[in-house]
């Protein structure tokens, strides 16, 4: 029997080219990219049930995670496409997973790689310069079972009403890529060029309020679990009854948290001096 690897995103799109390719006889595996600031459309135990009810084996690569996250943020830091709004460098982050998935494919014998991409869908990435781009950059074709069927623009109603036929059940898109909304992306960037965001500070990047200065990066919690987040971190300044919890990248930083703390306590009225640090 044939088999394909289909990139696996959750979403609507990758579900309806694993039924696709079902029907054109191929053994089908899911490749599930997790990738530290979104693009996923679902979560994994729906991702993984979807899979289970499909009779496909779901393999993740975790990009969270040393090896592949430092690669991942050299890759941001240095884009060779260029970026979007943010600072999403689309191109190179598919470039970046179709060159994993084929040395896994090489690897498991798989004779096609297939994705669930649209031409038209997405302004950057999903365009037929970009895509031809793409397929030249990784030196092989993917297989695009939808835009081959004839699918595309942003409209999904063409998919949803194949996902009908074949009574696949599938996420309301929502959540997104951090790298292209202006505020966290302005965050990051700042991160990223210093050197701050490593395997175990990736979970502080997305919650709480965030300064810089001095070469010290502040996390101010802004709730009881947001706290118990920055709790398992070192160094940091513990809270209390109406008092934030804070995270400081190196001791020095101990005296501005302490100010940072009592701005950001309940009640307090003296945040507007610390505008100009906050990312």
């Amino acid at each position: 029997m044939k088999k394909a690897l289909v990139l696996y995103s959750g979403g609507l799109d990758s579900r309806l080219v694993v039924r696709m390719l079902q029907e054109q006889n191929y053994k089908i595996e899911a490749l599930h990219f997790n990738l530290p600031f979104g693009c996923g459309c679902c979560n994994l135990s729906c991702n993984f049930h979807f899979t289970q009810k499909e009779g496909v084996k779901m393999t993740i690569f975790d990009v969270t995670k040393e090896p592949l996250l430092s690669e991942y943020l050299t890759l941001l830091k240095n884009p060779k496409y260029g970026t979007g709004s943010g600072i999403n460098p689309c191109i190179d982050c598919k470039i970046f997973m179709f060159k994993k998935a084929k040395e896994y494919a090489d690897k498991h014998g798989h004779n096609i790689i297939a994705t669930g991409e649209v031409p038209g869908q997405r302004p950057m990435s999903q365009t037929a310069p970009a895509q031809k781009k793409i397929d030249e950059a990784i030196g092989f074709k993917l297989t695009r079972p939808l835009a081959d069927a004839g699918f595309k623009g942003r409209s999904r109603k063409k998919q949803m009403a194949l996902a009908e036929k074949y009574k696949i059940k599938y996420p309301s898109p929502g959540g997104g890529c951090l790298l292209c909304e202006k505020e966290p992306a302005k965050r990051l960037k700042v991160l990223l060029k210093n050197d701050l965001i490593t395997e175990k500070t990736l979970p502080l990047t997305i919650i709480g309020r965030h300064f810089y200065t001095e070469g010290t990066w502040f996390v101010v919690a802004r709730n009881e679990t947001e706290s118990a987040i920055i709790d398992k971190f070192d160094p940091i300044l513990e809270g209390g009854k109406g008092k934030p919890t804070i995270y400081f990248s190196n001791k020095k930083g101990k005296q501005k948290a302490l100010e940072l703390q009592e701005a950001y306590s309940t009640g307090s009225e003296n945040r507007a001096k610390f505008e100009e640090i906050k990312l």
